[in-house]
């Protein structure tokens, strides 16, 4: 044998020394249960991350739902803010409304007043100055009895027309 092959011998005899220990000491079941815990932990590691995903998913689609609700509630309180406004707008136009209409028949319920008292007062003049026209008239034709008789019918005369 030439030294090359006897160093090739001596190598393969310690591989199989090494691999003799190595099975001996048990690093095969060793590294396999070390492989085995390593993808036991991934695996955990997996499911735990899916159930996360399952609940991020369930808490996302919550806070949508509630997201959604609210966004309902909101229109339903501008719907009957909207409704409220219109309400007290109408309300308002009808007490605008009443007002002036309360306020234009005292207008006109004044106008009608002083007409009547600018007519009376014209009619008192017109009687005063009647009378004193018919006492000047009077006075000179008739004599004092006949003028008081006369004067005393033209009065009466006068208040019963004025009432």
């Amino acid at each position: 044998m030439d030294a090359t092959s006897l160093a090739s011998v001596w190598a393969t005899v310690a591989l199989f020394i090494f691999l003799g220990l190595l099975l001996w000491l048990k690093v095969p079941a060793t590294m396999a249960k070390s492989l085995d815990a390593r993808a036991d932990k991934i695996r955990n590691d997996l499911d735990e991350a899916r159930k996360l995903r399952e609940e991020a998913q369930q808490v996302l689609a919550e806070y949508q739902r509630k997201r959604k609700e609210a966004e309902e509630e909101a229109e339903t309180i501008v719907a009957a803010a909207k409704r409220d406004a219109e309400l007290l707008k109408a309300e308002a136009k009808q007490k605008a409304d009443e007002y002036v209409a309360r306020r234009t028949a005292v207008a006109e319920q004044k106008i009608a007043q002083a007409e009547r008292d600018a007519v009376n007062e014209v009619r008192a003049t017109a009687v005063d100055i009647a009378v004193e026209a018919a006492r000047s008239v009077l006075g000179s034709k008739v004599d004092a009895a006949t003028a008081s008789n006369l004067f005393k019918s033209s009065l009466a005369e006068v208040k019963n027309r004025m009432n």
